[in-house]
């Protein structure tokens, strides 16, 4: 992996000595302050082009183009919210995805699935045990943001989610977070209409650089990518683990985000 990752600055392989027992200290005060943690030039800088010369052919001929009119929840309404209510304001995500069956023989799957990936994310978010997922699809995903397309506001299913960002846009793509909008006790609808609003002025931005692994709390906290300016799409990775083994998409789920289920064959 040293081909792959700078690890003699981030030594995943080595948690237990000194320099990796400060690695996962920081991470963790970075988490409790932040929400998230980037480890910038995680990726060494020839594995980052033979990452993108993998994925790039993919994306350009077999990707999926995931077009959606959501609001923040991806939910078609929330139980005693009017339909009318600023919280569900409605805005369009448009990407394109390729899926880890898709390129199965690539750097980035063996990135994903190397142990130290998981226990490294593991100590990090103090859990026991972290596993890659089962699902043939969604267990790696590449997207392409091209020019005007965004990820628009959302929170996320998952705890955590983990990215990998392979190519910047020349402009636009920024990372906008509103950390803690919400809480599990308190959905705070009225915050969330003011952020949609605009009028929401504890919004963020993390700016990120080829190469960087981040790692985000997105259950609770809104987040956003603006729209992309210029020839150069924005191309990012994202890696699901969970806490337990097993996990794979319904087939229904697995249609709504790649267009075709697990046992459709590839063209």
């Amino acid at each position: 992996m040293h081909d792959l990752i700078d690890l003699k600055t981030y030594p995943l392989d080595d948690l237990s000595a000194d320099k990796g027992r400060a690695l996962v200290a920081r991470c963790r005060r970075q988490l409790a302050t932040d929400g998230m943690f980037n480890l910038d030039g995680f990726l060494c800088a020839d594995a980052l082009r033979q990452s993108l010369a993998e994925v790039r052919p993919i994306l350009e001929t077999s990707a999926f183009t995931h077009r959606r009119q959501h609001n923040i929840y991806f939910a078609d309404d929330i139980p005693g919210l009017p339909a009318e209510h600023p919280a569900l304001t409605e805005f369009e995500t448009i990407n394109h995805t390729i899926c880890a069956d898709q390129f199965a023989d690539s750097l980035l799957c063996r990135i994903y699935e190397w142990t130290a990936m998981a226990v490294f994310l593991a100590a990090v978010m103090d859990k026991h045990e972290l596993h890659t997922m089962s699902d043939p699809l969604a267990r790696i995903n590449v997207m392409s943001y091209t020019e005007g397309e965004a990820l628009n506001w959302h929170f996320d299913r998952s705890e955590f989610t983990t990215t990998l960002l392979l190519q910047s846009p020349v402009s636009g793509g920024d990372f906008l977070y509103r950390r803690d909008l919400r809480s599990d006790d308190d959905p705070n609808y009225r915050g969330v209409g003011n952020l949609l609003a605009g009028e929401d002025h504890d919004v963020k931005q993390m700016p990120l650089a080829p190469g960087t692994l981040n790692v985000f709390k997105g259950k609770n906290t809104a987040h956003r990518v603006t729209p992309i300016e210029g020839s150069d799409p924005r191309i990012i990775a994202v890696f699901s683990y969970f806490d337990r083994p097993g996990v794979i998409f319904s087939d229904d789920e697995q249609l709504g985000f790649y267009g075709r289920s697990a046992g459709t064959s590839l063209q």
